[in-house]
């Protein structure tokens, strides 16, 4: 039976029993980028599907990543037992969990990453400053395709016309004020020295297919975190828990057990 929450300040779905595990959506889509593998999960875990701050119902907050992140963090002390939990994020959300394990590591178990890294390239950087840009002054229209682009390989998007419009209208319910300031944070991001810091266990994801995040930028973030564990997935683009929910949840599974 799922569970709709609301604890300081952020809804959520809530499914299963056993360890808490958090799952923390993109910047271009939202909560249901988990459906295909959350009650899955939900076997082994109680997992937490949040709307992140300015998604669904969650209201937004003053400020970029790291209000965000404090927000979330806040989240998980107020329903985990001990006042911690696994996190795991996809892109934006990825690096919402990412500074909560750098800001607030008491409140993150062990970490799970998929299509992120400590930093963008200038090309990434001018991506988001890009598209900040033409959602404030036209409107998210005018970059549906170039997110939908950065979302999933074209051979993917071309097999699921209905996931992917559903992904478009997600897209387009975004609070334009919200994607600018996130889009303003991760252009001017880098958490290259604050990460070597990190303790708990960590596995970085990402699609080999990721123009997002490049398999580069996961490479160069599990290089900088002592122990980080490395997995890239073929055939994926930036949401593989849509994409490619079976290889997901195998890897989430084998290295939770092994990391716990």
């Amino acid at each position: 039976m799922t569970t709709k929450i609301n604890n300081d300040g952020v809804t959520a779905r809530m499914v299963g029993a056993g360890p808490p595990l958090v799952l923390l959506h993109s910047l271009l889509s939202d909560s249901a980028s988990f459906d295909a593998v959350a009650s899955r999960l939900a076997e082994r875990f109680t997992v937490i599907v949040p709307d992140l701050p300015g998604f669904g119902d969650s209201p937004a907050v003053e400020g970029g990543l790291t209000e965000v992140a404090d927000r979330m963090a806040a989240f998980v002390r107020s329903l985990a037992t001990d006042g911690k939990a696994v996190v795991f994020g996809n892109g934006y959300g990825a690096f919402v969990a990412l500074q909560m394990a750098i800001r607030h590591s008491d409140s993150v178990t062990a970490l799970i990453l998929a299509g992120c890294g400590a930093r963008f390239s200038e090309p990434g950087r001018a991506a988001f400053r890009n598209m900040a840009a033409a959602a404030r002054t036209k409107g998210l229209a005018t970059v549906a395709d170039t997110a939908m682009a950065r979302l999933f390989a074209s051979d993917f998007q071309a097999a699921q016309p209905e996931l992917m419009a559903d992904r478009r209208a997600a897209f387009l319910r975004t609070d334009i004020a919200v994607f600018e300031r996130a889009c303003r944070s991760l252009a001017t991001l880098d958490l290259s020295q604050e990460v070597a810091a990190l303790t708990m266990p960590l596995l970085v994801m990402v699609g080999d297919q990721d123009a997002a995040t490049p398999p580069a930028m996961a490479t160069e973030l599990a290089g900088l975190v002592p122990h980080a564990d490395l997995r890239i997935l073929p055939g994926c683009a930036h949401v593989p828990p849509l994409q490619a929910p079976d290889l997901v949840i195998k890897s989430v599974v084998r290295f939770l057990d092994r990391g716990l």
